[in-house]
């Protein structure tokens, strides 16, 4: 499987794995040392939980409460767009990719189920089985276990706790620039 390219906005990689296996560690490494190159990295992270990112005393948390579909927060330092789904569908990555500026890469945290190439953060002692046997966009596994006989040789096997392997790995795989 080769990368994602989504609608010419540039590659797609979802990392996946479970709670605690250290996904958002190894993004965050992943995002700061790409960016530093002068990359531009995109990301896209699911939650199940209610996002709360304004307390509700705030203007656009009334203007929300009121009624709002959308709500943008601008400012000289970033810019946030909330939108009320008051009861709607959860739009697909798919839309949530369309809303996003083209970038070098876009990484997707979550969205397990998506069929687009996937590096699985795998750690046995989390106490949860690996995904990557019943997934086959999975194209890539960072663990901290060795290579399981059997598995296709297409599938990358990294050492989670190479941190530049893992980095190598992600820009060759997107044909980002080393």
């Amino acid at each position: 499987m080769s990368p994602t390219d989504f609608a010419g906005r540039g590659p797609v990689l979802g990392v996946i794995g479970w709670s605690g296996s250290g996904k958002t560690t190894l993004l965050e490494l992943v995002v700061a040392r790409l960016a530093a190159s002068g990359l531009r990295v995109n990301v896209v992270k699911h939650s199940h939980h209610d996002v709360m990112l304004e307390p509700p005393h705030k203007d656009s948390a009334r203007m929300r409460a009121a009624g709002a579909a959308e709500v943008m927060i601008a400012s000289p330092y970033r810019v946030a767009i909330m939108r009320e789904l008051r009861g709607a569908a959860e739009p697909s990555l798919a839309e949530h990719l369309a809303r996003l500026a083209p970038a070098d890469l876009t990484l997707v945290e979550g969205y397990k189920w998506e069929a687009l190439p996937k590096l699985e953060v795998y750690r046995p002692d989390v106490g949860k089985p690996p995904m990557f046997p019943g997934d086959p966009h999975i194209v890539a596994v960072a663990s901290t276990m060795a290579r399981p006989q059997g598995l296709a040789p297409q599938v990358a096997w990294l050492d989670l706790l190479d941190a530049d392997a893992v980095l190598r790995w992600v820009r060759q795989f997107n044909g980002l620039p080393a």
